[in-house]
């Protein structure tokens, strides 16, 4: 299977290292099409395959064809792709807001996934939604959820509205979490720790009460409920959170970044 990414950004970068990583193709069917000459070059360094800068060389060589470009670059995208595709290439978008109709009807394609992955990726930690069009085969499905595997986990939804949904859990998720972790560590350096003590302190925490929370059939309420003691100083800080409607907060913040996703999903 000949794989092109066309946009050789951050994640572009991280599906063809993962997939290069996970021996599930190899560098002779790594193709990348980068339109910069200068990441071009840089590409072409890290040994990851053909770097191209013409799609004409190399669009019609691929069974798989991941778009990996910013969503206000796909009209022109669109265009210059469209006489070159096979209705037989599968098309994998990640192009936040970028309806499947949209890409089906600015490329004349027809087996068309779209994902949202999120950056955690990178590390092989990201969480990946993704949907079909159904002209895309259950055989074809599997092939792209085991390449999106590469990079983290990965749940497949019905309904391509879920996709918007994922992109405000998920997609955005991380800033929430950093968002969070900063918050704390400016606590702790009010406190009087240093900034590296601080980070130390914040990020262990947050990476062993999530794999506590993984390992074990406990929900998030009973664990607080194991870690708090009436009158005690985790009940001080809860009860804080509660009076300043933290929780109504952040659930206000992920519909807020779920509107937007549509927002953008209609201007496609």
């Amino acid at each position: 299977m000949k794989i092109l990414i066309i946009g050789g950004g951050n994640m572009g970068l991280t599906y063809a290292q993962s997939f290069l990583r996970s021996h599930i193709t190899s560098k002779e069917d790594m193709m990348i099409l980068e339109k910069s000459p200068e990441r071009a070059a840089q590409l072409a360094q890290k040994d990851i395959g053909t770097v191209y800068d013409d799609a004409q060389a190399c669009l019609r060589r691929a069974d798989l064809i991941i778009l990996a470009v910013k969503p206000q670059d796909a009209p022109t995208l669109f265009a210059s792709l469209s006489p070159m595709v096979d209705a037989q290439q599968v098309f994998l978008s990640i192009m936040a807001g970028v309806k499947i109709s949209t890409i089906a009807a600015g490329l004349g394609a027809r087996k068309i996934i779209r994902a949202m992955p999120n950056l955690p990726a990178q590390i092989g930690r990201g969480m990946t939604a993704f949907t079909s069009s159904e002209e895309v085969t259950r055989i074809e499905l599997v092939m792209v959820q085991n390449l999106l595997n590469t990079a983290g986990k990965t749940i497949y939804v019905e309904q391509e509205s879920a996709i918007d949904a994922a992109t405000a859990i998920s997609g955005s998720g991380p800033a929430y979490v950093w968002h969070f972790m900063d918050a704390l560590m400016q606590a702790g350096r009010q406190m009087g720790f240093s900034e590296a003590q601080a980070e130390l302190l914040v990020s262990q925490t947050f990476l062993g009460a999530i794999e506590l929370y993984n390992a074990s059939n406990l929900s998030c309420p009973e664990w607080i409920q194991r870690v708090s003691s009436r009158g005690g100083t985790t009940e001080a800080a809860m009860s804080s959170f509660r009076d300043t409607d933290v929780h109504a907060d952040i659930i206000r913040g992920a519909f807020a970044a779920l509107h937007r996703a549509e927002e953008l999903g209609g201007n496609s």
